[in-house]
Formats: structure tokens, C-alpha cells, sequence
């Protein structure tokens, strides 16, 4: 028995990997995407990269007003999932179905992740583009709806996991709605949903830079400003900017884990 089960396991791996390829040759002919062809523009992109990519010393003189911009993005970052993270937890207490006051509220909390959720962050900011203009308000937003709808999913499922032994013990000593949630839920799930928001945080950095773009705002606008002057040195020194400013933040994060996990 365990020897058929293992040649049928071995025989859907086989048959699933052989779908992997088909779809993946249907989709290159589909998209007019040669493999060979591709592969061969890399040496000339390499050259191309070495040649254009080099931050010199006028480049470095824009430097100020670089950082000034990525610090916008950063701290627009950080406030757009701090504010969406406090939403999010009211949100998150109302769908669990631990702590849900009746079917209503959960199921509309539910419906209000998900459908913030599904949109991406770049929709969000073409649709709330067109009703706020280019500024920092449509880029926080975008982030901020963004975030609710990630944090919300996030947070009723962290509040479901934690189980509902210690919210039914101080329901039976007669503890009211909100001192149970607040002295058994919360307390458990706080670990976790911090672990949630330091993730979230580092997501929006990035998102940030395209949503920039868009709305004018941030390192985005920065990089495209200079990406449209050619001007390509200070497209590299922006690009690295950025990578050092998300791996900084990444350990940070781990490090905030660590002591919180």
C-alpha cells in the first residue's frame, strides 16, 4: 500500500511538473517570448549598466535633496500603517469569530478586508488619483487602504489562532466585553500582530516608491523625475538609497521580532 501510494504520489509530481512546462512554453508562444533571444541581450544590458550606473561626485551632490524625499516616503510609510494598523485592530476584533459581537459586524469587517485587500496598492492610487490629484494625501491613502485590508485579514486570524480558553474563563467570572478582550485576547495576539505591522511597514516602503511615482510625491517622484532627464547616475544612487534604506529597516524589524517573539 505504501508503495503504490508513494508511485502515485510520484507519478501527479511527474504529471504536474510536465503541466509546469506546457503552460510555461503555451505562455512564450502566447507573448512572443524567446528564451535565446533574451538571454542574449544580458551582456549588452551588463555593458549597458557598468557604462550608465555610476554614481560620480555631481551625483553625490544631489544627495540632500534625495534623502529629503526618501524620508518622506519612510515616514509616510510608517504613518500610513500605524494609523490603518488601530482601523484594523476594531476591524479585526469585530470579524474573528472568537470575539465577534454578532454575524453582521464580522461579516462586514470580513468584506471590508477583503475587498481592500484584493485591490492592489497601485489601483488604489490610479482610483483615488483621480479624485485627490497628485499629492501626499492619495499616496497615504493608497497605502492606508492598502494596509487595512492586509492587517485586518491578518489580525482575525492571529485573534482565531489564539483560541477562546482564556475569553470563555473570564466570561464565566463575569467580565464584561471589553475587559475580556482587553485582558485575554489582546495580550496574546499583541506579539503577533506587531510582528504583522513590522512587516507591513517594510512592505509600504517599497510599494511607496512605485505609489510615488504615480502621485507625485516621495523618492517615486524623485526617480521618475530623473529617469525622464536621463539623468541615470542619480536613477543608480536613488535605486541604492532605497536598498539600503529596506535592508536597514528589514533588521530592525528582525531585531524588534526577536525580543517581541
Amino acid at each position: 500500500m505504501n508503495e503504490k501510494a508513494f508511485k502515485r504520489r510520484k507519478l501527479h509530481s511527474i504529471l504536474f511538473f510536465l503541466l509546469i512546462i506546457g503552460v510555461a512554453f503555451i505562455s512564450a508562444y502566447m507573448t512572443d517570448f524567446n528564451l535565446v533571444e533574451g538571454m542574449a541581450t544580458i551582456p549588452t544590458a551588463l555593458i549597458w549598466m557598468a557604462e550608465n550606473l555610476i554614481i560620480t561626485t555631481d551625483t553625490l551632490a544631489k544627495l540632500p535633496k534625495i534623502l529629503e524625499k526618501l524620508n518622506e516616503t519612510i515616514f509616510m510609510s510608517i504613518a500610513a500603517t500605524t494609523i490603518a494598523a488601530a482601523i484594523s485592530l476594531f476591524l479585526g476584533i469585530a470579524g474573528s469569530t472568537t470575539t465577534a459581537v454578532n454575524g453582521f459586524f464580522s461579516t462586514l469587517a470580513r468584506l471590508i478586508a477583503s475587498f481592500a485587500r484584493n485591490i492592489p496598492v497601485v489601483a488604489w492610487a490610479l482610483i483615488l488619483l483621480l479624485s485627490f490629484g497628485q499629492n501626499s494625501i492619495t499616496g497615504f491613502l493608497a497605502l492606508f487602504v492598502g494596509t487595512v485590508g492586509f492587517l485586518t485579514r491578518a489580525f482575525i486570524e492571529s485573534i482565531d489562532e489564539a483560541g477562546s480558553s482564556a475569553y470563555e474563563a473570564l466570561t464565566a467570572t463575569g467580565a464584561t466585553y471589553f475587559q475580556v478582550v482587553g485582558k485575554a485576547i489582546i495580550p496574546q495576539c499583541l506579539p503577533q500582530m506587531i510582528s504583522w505591522i513590522l512587516f507591513m511597514i517594510e512592505t509600504n516602503i517599497r510599494s511607496a516608491t512605485l505609489v510615488g511615482i504615480l502621485t507625485g510625491t516621495g523618492i517615486g517622484y524623485a526617480f521618475d523625475l530623473y529617469y525622464k532627464m536621463l539623468d541615470y547616475q542619480a536613477v543608480a544612487l536613488i535605486t541604492l538609497l532605497i536598498v539600503a534604506a529596506v535592508i536597514i529597516i528589514e533588521l530592525a524589524s528582525n531585531h524588534i521580532r526577536r525580543v517581541i517573539l
